[in-house]
């Protein structure tokens, strides 16, 4: 049942920044709305930074703390809504609590959202008219059942299947989410052009690209730190195979093709001190374009995986974080004993260096902190160096 009414939000609101756990203590037992209106607490707590345009709509309504828990952030519906064409007529198999749909609905024409959870496709269709999205219509049922029944054309279908298990264990695979939209490939072509596939990061591109013919683009979308997710754009007019792989970072858009990455030429370099580094983001790592970073950065990778770049003058634009190289140090057992007299603390990283980050770190007698940089790397010629690195300035 959704609660919308003065009493009701003016209680939210006036206890919105009083402890949880305490409201419920404090009114066990009371009237049976303030349940509900505790939970719209919480779930604002929970997606504060998440949900930080749709939560300017006062009376958005949250079913539950696990909807908050699953549903997209702002900033990714936002780049769902980018991928589809202005004005086209949309449906959504896998509404949830409607953040994607509502974005959408803000450039296309019409949006039809299905979902399976009665309580969840309420309140979906409540925050729809709360949100003034008069395009959107929400419906309750089987979104595969609809699919099979409707005789609506759209232009586009958007679905996110869900990644867990009955179990609540991660699954991975196109085929093992639900729906299962492999399955699903010949009843969705007969009602759309274009489909949109939002997936797990952990996915990988090769195989996802087996499994989504005639995808068109495929976007690793992520942040500076990790990987969100894997989307796929189907277009199954494309009948030529060609796709274009992004790796979408906080806005930035890496794309190249399989055959540019095939053909470029890489460079390899062994960095020196006051040089820079350069380490791809996690987007760029799960789609690895390695070969192709350093032909079209002009910066030299420091072995063939080890997927670490240097230069000896900063290069901009380059899709991951850059330092400064302090120094470039052997990795010998003399340098080890020494280390900690001038670096007693010191952040410690490897790659490709064949001990783990915190044997490098026990070696070394160092404590974390601070704001240098240690990665113990393999370079040219399987010869293992630590790199001491600062902050570029630039």
């Amino acid at each position: 049942m959704i609660h919308d009414n003065d009493e009701f939000w003016e209680w939210v609101y006036r206890n919105i920044n009083d402890d949880v756990l305490s409201l419920r203590l404090r009114n066990h037992g009371k009237d049976e709305w303030i349940d509900a209106a505790i939970t719209q607490i919480e779930c604002r707590r929970r997606c504060n930074r998440k949900l930080t345009d749709t939560l300017k709509c006062r009376h958005f309504v949250f079913p539950s703390t696990l909807s908050a828990e699953q549903c997209t952030s702002d900033i990714l519906a936002d780049f769902h809504a980018g991928l589809v064409d202005d004005c086209a007529n949309v449906l959504d198999m896998t509404c949830g609590l409607g953040i994607d749909t509502f974005h959408i609905a803000r450039k296309a024409s019409s949006v039809t959202a299905v979902e399976l959870n009665s309580d969840t496709a309420e309140a979906a269709a409540h925050n729809a008219k709360a949100l003034s999205l008069s395009n959107v219509t929400i419906l309750h049922g089987d979104s595969t059942s609809y699919l099979k029944e409707c005789d609506k054309r759209f232009d586009t279908i958007f679905i996110d299947p869900a990644r867990r298990g009955d179990a609540g264990q991660r699954l991975f695979a196109l085929s093992d989410c639900r729906p299962d939209v492999t399955a699903l490939l010949p009843d969705i072509s007969a009602h759309c052009r274009k489909l949109i596939v939002k997936a797990s990061p952990m996915l990988d591109v090769t195989h996802t690209l087996r499994e989504l013919p005639m995808t068109r683009d495929i976007y690793i979308v992520g942040n500076t730190r990790e990987c969100k997710e894997l989307v796929s754009v189907v277009d199954f007019t494309n009948d030529t195979n060609d796709v274009t792989i992004h790796a979408w970072t906080s806005g930035d858009d890496f794309s190249y093709t399989p055959s540019q990455e095939s053909e470029a030429a890489v460079e390899f370099g062994v960095p020196e001190d006051g040089w820079y580094l350069y380490e791809p983001y996690p987007a760029i790592m799960k789609c690895a374009p390695y070969k192709l970073l350093s032909s079209r950065f002009g910066v030299k990778k420091l072995h063939p995986n080890t997927h670490l770049y240097t230069s000896s003058s900063p290069v901009d634009m380059f899709p991951g974080e850059r330092w400064k190289i302090e120094r470039v140090i052997p990795f010998a057992s003399s340098e080890l004993k020494r280390f900690s007299r001038k670096y007693p603390q010191i952040n410690v990283a490897v790659r490709n260096f064949g001990w783990s980050a915190d044997k490098l770190k026990a070696k070394l007698k160092v404590k974390d902190g601070g704001d240098k940089r240690l990665i113990g790397a393999t370079i040219t010629g399987d010869i293992k160096i630590m790199l001491v690195l600062c902050k570029d300035e630039h």
